[in-house]
């Protein structure tokens, strides 16, 4: 009997450095090679991985409106592989990992437009 060898995921890098810039509500988040995202705390909320969020199934994600001035009050570390986000709106429910991250960081854009294009399609918006 042979076994039928399953091409590996290859392994997320662990960020270099973390900075939180709270008057620009923005995390940065470096990665080897000289890679940085840029994200909004507005972004990070809506899309947090948190299954308040997300719901538990694909089709479950609520949409959520009234974030444009929301902020980052702290970062926390959670083991070697991720950390936690605490808002202002007090949402802390997410654990951000380094995967989740390296994901975000190349589609933040289409993020960004899906979610604006979810608030509009209900009639919701970004203002509290």
């Amino acid at each position: 009997m042979s076994e039928t060898a399953t091409p590996e995921k290859e392994a997320v890098p662990a960020p270099t450095e973390i900075r939180l810039k709270s008057e620009e509500k923005i995390l940065e988040v470096d990665f080897p090679g000289g890679i940085t995202y840029r994200f909004p705390a507005e972004l990070l909320r809506v899309e947090s991985p948190s299954a308040e969020v997300q719901g538990h199934g694909p089709d479950q994600k609520k949409t959520l409106p009234g974030r444009a001035h929301v902020g980052i009050m702290k970062v926390e570390p959670v083991g070697h592989y991720a950390v936690k986000l605490v808002f202002d709106d007090m949402h802390d429910t997410g654990l951000y990992t380094w995967e989740y991250f390296y994901e975000l960081g190349p589609r933040m854009e289409q993020a960004w437009t899906d979610y604006l294009a979810a608030l509009d399609a209900k009639g919701l918006n970004r203002e509290p």
